[in-house]
């Protein structure tokens, strides 16, 4: 099962503020989370997919590309929803959860499947983010293997978690996975990119000035 934790798209990316106004934030997310969910749609093979979210434009996307959904009615964080949705996911007894973000707008399907290739009959495959901190996929089998904590430095403790379960813990560097969108420099990363995705296109329009994203940089 992949789980997608989607939190209300109409406060989205406030990290961004200094370049994009609120409305370009949420219409960026927006695009984002079409890139995501319309590459996994076009999937052959791929296992069932499930949005964990309370947003409106994400539950109607659920429903335009059949996804399953799971309320998060509290929408207290990607911390929570996930363990929620986890725990719904061993109660129906699904061997394996994927979790992804919403924000890596590049992902490819192949990339997705090399998870799976090399995922242990039983234990993990993290895949960082390109700075190294965050963990921008996560694949548990079970499903609850060990349990999730989202954030910019997530990654060195999921692995930490990962190996204390005494389990197979693989870690795979995917190039279009590992670009996410935390900064403003993380824009220039996805313009840089090629390809025609519903993100790069939106940036392109807007025009936003280099100079200025490479001086938001964070450290």
């Amino acid at each position: 099962m992949i789980l997608i934790p989607v939190k209300n798209l109409s406060a989205a990316k406030q990290r961004l503020a200094s370049v994009l106004d609120q409305p370009q934030r949420t219409e960026l997310a927006q695009a984002m989370l079409q890139d995501v969910i319309s590459e996994i749609a076009a999937w052959r093979g791929r296992p069932p997919c499930t949005l964990v979210t309370n947003d409106p434009f994400a539950i109607e996307l659920a429903e335009q590309y059949d996804f399953e959904l799971i309320l998060d009615r509290t929408n207290p964080g990607e911390t929570a929803a996930i363990e929620m949705a986890t725990r719904l996911c061993v109660a129906r007894g699904i061997e394996y959860t994927l979790v992804i973000p919403a924000d890596i707008p590049l992902i490819q399907a192949a990339e997705l499947e090399q998870i799976l290739t090399h995922a242990p009959r039983q234990g993990s495959v993290l895949a960082p983010a390109a700075d190294g901190r965050g963990t921008n996929a996560v694949f548990r089998r079970p499903a609850n293997l060990f349990p999730l904590r989202f954030g910019n430095d997530s990654f060195k403790p999921h692995l930490a978690a990962a190996r204390a379960t005494g389990k197979e813990c693989v870690v795979l560097n995917l190039p279009c996975i590992a670009i996410d969108v935390d900064n403003p420099a993380d824009l220039q990363k996805i313009l840089a990119h090629p390809g025609e995705t519903r993100t790069q296109n939106l940036l392109r329009r807007w025009k936003l000035n280099p100079l200025l994203l490479a001086q938001t940089e964070a450290p």
